[in-house]
């Protein structure tokens, strides 16, 4: 598979072959579902908590006698019947994540890849060695693509990373942090020729 090479200026500088085996993958979007759940699963804080009836503060002590008050029969203060008493299940502090084949996780970022490039969403970089340091920089190079979000993979400077901290629109990562939730989240798709590169090596 053929693809042109570009540089930040929207003009080739030549062409690239992609490999088939993740640019061009069945596409099973039932995998994506799956994965994006088993991502925001993890991302999950998991610090809600509600006081149960041990966690509250209180007497421990039986409020009245069990017999002949004419009242309903009472062993806590701390139930959930009264005000200020326990929560019967209520959340607890514990960790939503849950484990995913990391066969299933290769295969969802092949579809994941193969369906921006499906959709003509997928850029091929020379390289991110650009000098910039302002914001307004970044913004005329970006604007030579016609796309509204942007995901820049590849291996980029300090100076990069600050130009783009205020364009809430483009993302930079590495190569290694490549996942499908930041995938689906932007239209346009960057890779760099050496994060095409390692992708090869990591999915294949």
């Amino acid at each position: 598979m053929e693809h042109k090479l570009v540089n930040l200026s929207n003009n080739d500088v030549g062409t690239i072959q992609l490999n088939p085996l993740i640019f061009s993958v069945k596409q099973k979007l039932s995998i994506l579902h799956d994965i994006v759940k088993w991502q925001l699963a993890k991302r999950r804080a998991g610090t809600h908590k509600a006081k149960g009836i041990s966690d509250v503060s209180g007497t421990t002590a039986k409020p009245y006698s069990q017999k002949r008050t004419g009242r309903a029969r009472q062993g806590s203060l701390r139930s959930p019947q009264f005000r200020g008493g326990g929560v019967i299940f209520g959340p607890v502090v514990r960790n939503h994540a849950y484990s995913l084949n990391k066969k299933v996780r290769k295969f969802g970022l092949k579809v994941a890849l193969s369906f921006k490039y499906l959709n003509n969403q997928i850029v091929i970089l020379d390289s991110l060695s650009i000098d910039v340091r302002k914001t307004s920089e970044v913004c005329q190079y970006i604007q030579n693509f016609k796309f509204s979000s942007f995901l820049i993979v590849g291996d980029y400077g300090d100076n990069l990373l600050r130009a783009v901290k205020n364009l809430h629109y483009v993302n930079l990562i590495k190569p290694i942090g490549l996942n499908v939730f930041d995938i689906l989240n932007h239209e346009c798709i960057m890779l760099t020729n050496d994060a095409l590169r390692y992708l090869e090596g990591r999915l294949l």
